[in-house]
């Protein structure tokens, strides 16, 4: 019993549930986490290919077996006519908006395009990007609305 009275001992419970605000920031963390493997991939003459779990139902015995197949990641960013790359962040499958009438971030190089990338994710941690998550996140609630 000597080694417990050494410990502080208290009651505490795990908090189990994540607010809204936080899920919606790892998730658009987890999104820029890929994009940014895949430029590094890119980077290094490399492929980028994550693995997903994936059930398929044979049709003829009706049996559910699990295969790993390739998830695919969409590209956010593009060259555009000047040479420079541009990176769009989505939220789901909406673009955010950084202030009116930008959408885009414009980079010169693949080294910049992933020091951006960087620090967006550092932005979302840090919560800057909140307004704009909530925005896209409200635009598409309001489509599934009846």
């Amino acid at each position: 019993m000597s080694v417990l009275n050494s410990l502080k001992l208290v009651e505490s419970r795990k908090n189990t549930r994540l607010s809204p605000i936080v899920q919606r920031r790892y998730k658009l963390v987890n999104k820029l986490h890929e994009q940014l493997e895949l430029c590094e991939a890119r980077k290094a003459g490399q492929t980028y290919a994550p693995k997903k779990i994936k059930t398929i139902k044979n049709p003829a015995t009706g049996e559910s077996t699990t295969v790993e197949a390739v998830k695919r990641v969409k590209e956010w960013f593009w060259t555009n006519d000047a040479g420079k790359i541009n990176l769009a962040v989505k939220y789901g499958s909406q673009v955010l908006s950084f202030a009116k009438g930008k959408n885009a971030i414009e980079v010169a190089t693949a080294d910049d395009l992933i020091a951006a990338l960087k620090a967006l994710k550092d932005a979302v941690i840090a919560g800057e990007l909140d307004a704009q998550i909530e925005a896209v996140s409200g635009a598409l609630k309001a489509g599934f609305v009846k």
